[in-house]
């Protein structure tokens, strides 16, 4: 059995540079004429599963029974900064920030929430950008959060995420006129005041910049990791650039960059134009080491899609930008399962009393 499992564990997957198979996590049954094997993995791996299953088949070729193979997906927690206590029925949480407003953080937060989804594990999105939240029109909601308690909401599901977003508690016309720490308190309290149900990822889409709202996430919220988004564009990779170093200066992993509007496709002879420059996003990532998690392209269809509630991962319309949303949501997925799990909360919390 050991033996087994250690050729299972020493498989490569080349394509992604890891060793998908942890020996803790692989369980063998073996009869007379047949091995039962069942792999749990920390990441989501639906698109992968078939190439795995084969590469478990050949690894085991010298063995003459019948094999089944069974994976489960089983997201752990894991390590955030400082001394952050985590969130109940919260897993991970994933940032997506960018430098600048206007480079389709928004859209990119939505659709790699769907994207997780559509890949097998359960995920929720926080709006965090208190001036102009984005979230409602994109997921196409508007319902009111109920409260079974008087205390705490429920998130309002969309396309099979947990949503939650200032835009749910305000009329759409009425402007936020508040200070810095009203902004914080309120990001504070639609975070642990929702009662988020099981989630292996919360996505919280940042505004734009580097002020009170990523200084509250840095210092009171337990981020497993980022995401930047960026264009291509010289005036857009600079504050990208800052956008990192902020990260990287509160101790928050960047888990990767992500380059929008990369390439502008014609909808009618569909030629490729780099209408904001060209590979901006990864000279970025590759000057600071960062993974390039996938390029997205300007499409008029994105802009309609999500104008209209409707993301375009809920179709397929267009194979390529789902293909492209999907492959980053599984690049966040595995990062985030390689750094190191979260044993914070499972310590008894120790007190001293006087008697």
């Amino acid at each position: 059995m050991e033996n087994i499992k250690d050729s299972i564990e020493n498989i490569f997957d080349q394509h992604n540079q890891i060793k998908p198979f942890l020996k803790k996590n692989i369980n063998v049954n073996e009869t007379e004429d047949q091995l039962d094997i069942i792999i749990k993995l920390g990441f989501t791996f639906k698109n992968l599963e078939q190439n795995y299953k084969n590469m478990i088949t050949e690894c085991l070729n010298n063995i003459d029974k019948k094999i089944n193979i069974s994976l489960e997906l089983d997201v752990v927690s894991h390590k955030t900064q400082g001394t952050t206590q985590s969130i109940k029925n919260v897993k991970n949480i994933i940032a997506v920030a960018s430098g600048k407003g206007g480079v389709g953080k928004s859209t990119v937060a939505c659709n790699l929430s769907i994207a997780l989804h559509q890949l097998g594990a359960r995920v929720g999105i926080l709006d965090a950008d208190i001036y102009g939240p984005s979230q409602p029109l994109m997921f196409g909601s508007n319902k009111k959060p109920e409260s079974r308690d008087g205390k705490s909401m429920e998130p309002i599901i969309s396309h099979g995420i947990q949503t939650m977003s200032i835009g749910y508690l305000i009329d759409t016309d009425t402007p936020v006129v508040w200070r810095g720490p009203m902004v914080t308190n309120t990001l504070q309290q639609l975070l642990n005041e929702t009662n988020w149900d099981n989630l292996d990822y919360l996505i919280i889409d940042l505004p734009p910049g580097t002020g009170d709202t990523q200084l509250t996430l840095a210092q009171k919220v337990p981020v497993t990791g980022s995401v930047i988004v960026t264009t291509p564009q010289d005036v857009a990779l600079i504050d990208a650039q800052k956008g990192i170093g902020m990260f990287d200066k509160v101790n928050i992993p960047n888990i990767g960059l992500v380059e929008n509007m990369a390439v502008f496709e014609c909808p009618n002879c569909g030629h490729h134009e780099h209408i904001f420059g060209e590979d901006g996003g990864k000279t970025l990532a590759a000057k600071n080491n960062i993974l390039l998690l996938g390029s997205i392209p300007l499409n008029a269809m994105i802009q309609k899609k999500m104008d209209s509630g409707a993301p375009p991962l809920l179709d397929n319309e267009n194979p390529s930008i789902n293909e492209a949303f999907l492959s980053i949501a599984e690049k966040v997925s595995i990062k985030i399962a390689q750094m190191k799990e979260n044993f914070k909360d499972k310590f008894p919390k120790i007190v001293i009393q006087k008697d």
